[in-house]
């Protein structure tokens, strides 16, 4: 866990029995909601780029793109959004993956990554690392280099770390 970033447990809502019975989803719009809530959370996960070389920070649909964007502005860097199959407009590489609850695809433009970048994957949730490990597939795919993967919120019982191997892994809270 990054340090100093435990106060914003505060500000994230347990929505038990979400999306089905089981699960409890870890609701982050009452941090977004609260500016300097927010403002730390964006400070934070921008934190995790320090002293790493980092061309792309890649966002994951939906939720990822709210922190991602603003943390590649703040670190200088470009910004591309993984999103789920259909929702892009032009040519795709798609990864299938396991959710906590279910399975889906993932994909990004062919063009969006170029060999040898250095990329931050970013997103709200560590859960079963399904998502994770797809979107590190896609950048690896195109050729991208992994700097980095940071997290907001990590879920410890879900043990999604160990499907991320031996890349660099940063979350601001652990549940």
């Amino acid at each position: 866990m990054a340090a100093g970033y435990e106060s914003l447990r505060g500000y994230v809502r347990d929505i038990v029995d979400y999306p089905e019975p089981g699960v409890t989803f870890r609701d982050i719009t009452p941090l977004i909601g609260d500016g300097p809530a927010f403002r730390s959370a964006i400070d934070g996960l921008a934190e995790t780029a320090a002293g790493r070389a980092v061309d792309r920070v890649v966002g994951v649909e939906s939720r990822g793109f709210i922190v991602a964007a603003p943390v590649a502005d703040r670190i200088g860097a470009a910004f591309v959004p993984v999103r789920k199959a259909g929702k892009l407009p032009w040519a795709v590489v798609r990864e299938e993956y396991d959710l906590e609850y279910g399975s889906d695809k993932l994909e990004i433009h062919r063009d969006a990554i170029h060999p040898g970048e250095r990329i931050l994957i970013i997103d709200d949730v560590l859960a079963t690392g399904g998502t994770a490990a797809a979107t590190a597939k896609l950048v690896e795919t195109l050729g991208g280099e992994i700097a980095g993967l940071s997290f907001l919120i990590e879920l410890d019982d879900l043990k999604g770390r160990s499907k991320l191997g031996e890349r660099p892994i940063t979350s601001l809270m652990r549940f």
